[in-house]
């Protein structure tokens, strides 16, 4: 009773400040920090009587603080670019949808049970452990939703993800130097019904998804008096799309239906099936060799290979371009990416395919203090260099780089906004490439050294191949942990088979 009385004691005020009671030594400097302007206060009410105008963003540094680098986007681009910066010269604010990095190479295998999710999802204090760390760098769960150039900042929204209850929360962050890193988005050529009736594969999230609907479908078509006709279709699995992620899905999907469907639905197992959808020739970017091998290897494992364009999208149909009605129970897209909706909103230069213009030292040239890197970005005409393809290895050495460059202009006291004009950038990017890799299922891959598609090099099929191919992404994976992760994950498939259950 006395500890209650006590407890009863402390006021709301003092429970508040308990709590905010935190990094002592530099809770005035962060106090300071957020604000819309330096002296510029809010005068609308916050609910909960908390003071609004100390959370309305991050104004701009001052002297004696380090400069501020923000960045747009945790991809490949963005995430090497953290990874690489110079806390020492820099404060670090991340701006992103989600709070991790998500390992491409690796997604399709979690949607059938060969890995798990967390495998290829590295949190961004991992990858730049300064952002949870120090006291001027932070992380902000939000979007971008303007560009202010002339006044060095950006407006952005945080993520309430669709929950009714929360509402958006708008502030602003004053950067001295800016990176546009927030990629591409699926590309969808404004065909009718794909955003409500397709699955994308880019994120952990529509890997999850698929992974439901497939589950969900495999034990709907179980149900007794289901038709005939419709247990056919809800067992298609459709995926649209024939570069490498189309294809090594398709794969992964393959696998599991011949190893594990099989065995443990037996009453559906001749009636599920996949189909590739592409209207030219898979994998383009590989030697006709190998692509004849693909093909080749799917048909064996039951994948059918589909010549055509898809016009129409329905929810239990696509009509093809022939007028072809194929019914399906899963579709998955994939056939390339365009800019953002943020991207083509920016007034900014634009390159090919709508990117944003960027020179040889991925500056926006048209503004100060303002970088580009990865799918959002792309050459200028006048550079005279062509667009670089959207691939993770390019935007992996674009950060690189740019953290390099980065350092090198703080080190010459060229951090602060509009400082760096006679700053000399030395050499510019040059991207080279390092080849591609594809697996393509029953312990088979694709390998492919070449520079070029015209170019001299290795290029190998085969269990050697798919070796290779886990060997190079194994050790790619950014931290030991996943690494653990993922080495664990595939020695329990192949002992005990893949995880059905659907959660």
């Amino acid at each position: 009773m006395f500890l209650i009385k006590n407890l009863r004691r402390i006021s709301p005020a003092t429970s508040s400040a308990l709590i905010g009671f935190r990094n002592t030594g530099s809770s005035s400097t962060l106090s300071s920090r957020f604000c819309t302007t330096l002296n510029q206060k809010v005068q609308s009410p916050a609910p909960n009587g908390l003071d609004r105008s100390r959370y309305q963003g991050l104004g701009p540094t001052r002297e004696g603080e380090k400069p501020r680098v923000v960045v747009l986007g945790s991809g490949w681009a963005g995430c090497r670019l953290m990874k690489g910066i110079d806390t020492s010269i820099y404060d670090v604010v991340c701006v992103s949808p989600r709070n991790h990095m998500v390992f491409t190479p690796l997604l399709a295998s979690t949607c059938v049970g060969t890995l798990e999710f967390r495998s290829v999802a590295e949190p961004i204090s991992r990858i730049q452990p300064a952002i949870s760390r120090e006291p001027g760098s932070f992380f902000f769960l939000a979007n971008c939703s303007r560009l202010d150039a002339d006044s060095h900042e950006v407006h952005c929204e945080t993520l309430t993800d669709g929950l009714n209850t929360l509402k958006p929360w708008k502030f602003k962050i004053a950067y001295d130097k800016l990176v546009i890193a927030c990629g591409s988005e699926a590309s969808t050529f404004g065909i009718q019904g794909v955003l409500e009736n397709a699955i994308f594969l880019r994120e952990v999230h529509h890997a999850q998804e698929i992974r439901r609907k497939l589950l969900l479908n495999l034990m709907l078509s179980d149900t007794p008096g289901i038709s005939k006709e419709e247990k056919q279709r809800l067992l298609h699995c459709v995926v649209v799309g024939g570069g490498p992620t189309g294809v090594e899905f398709s794969g992964e999907l393959s696998d599991f239906i011949m190893k594990d469907v099989r065995q443990r639905y037996a009453h559906v197992k001749d009636d599920i099936h996949v189909t590739l959808i592409e209207a030219k020739d898979i994998l383009s970017s590989f030697d006709d060799r190998l692509r004849r091998y693909a093909i080749k290897q799917l048909n064996k494992s039951g994948v059918r290979f589909v010549r055509g364009i898809v016009k129409d999208v329905k929810p239990q149909k696509l009509i093809l371009d022939d007028g072809t009605e194929v019914p399906y129970g899963l579709l998955v897209w994939s056939t390339g990416v365009g800019p953002s909706p943020f991207v083509s909103s920016l007034d900014l230069p634009k390159g090919p395919g709508g990117r944003i213009g960027i020179d040889q030292w991925m500056r926006v040239p048209s503004v100060q203090d303002v970088f580009a890197i990865g799918d959002c970005s792309g050459y200028l005409e006048t550079t005279g260099k062509p667009t670089l393809p959207a691939l993770a290895q390019v935007a992996e050495r674009e950060g690189k780089y740019l953290a390099n460059l980065l350092n090198e202009i703080g080190k010459a006291n060229g951090g602060r906004a509009n400082s760096a004009k006679e700053i000399e950038l030395g050499v510019p990017f040059v991207y080279k490439h390092l080849g591609s890799m594809a697996t393509i299922g029953r312990y088979k891959a694709l390998v492919d050294l070449r520079e070029s598609k015209d170019a001299k090099g290795i290029s190998m099929t085969g269990f050697v191949s798919w070796f290779i191919w886990r060997s190079a992404y194994l050790t790619r994976v950014i931290s030991w942990r996943n690494r653990f992760y993922v080495a664990i994950n595939w020695f329990t498939t192949f002992v005990f088979g893949r995880d059905i259950s659907r959660i």
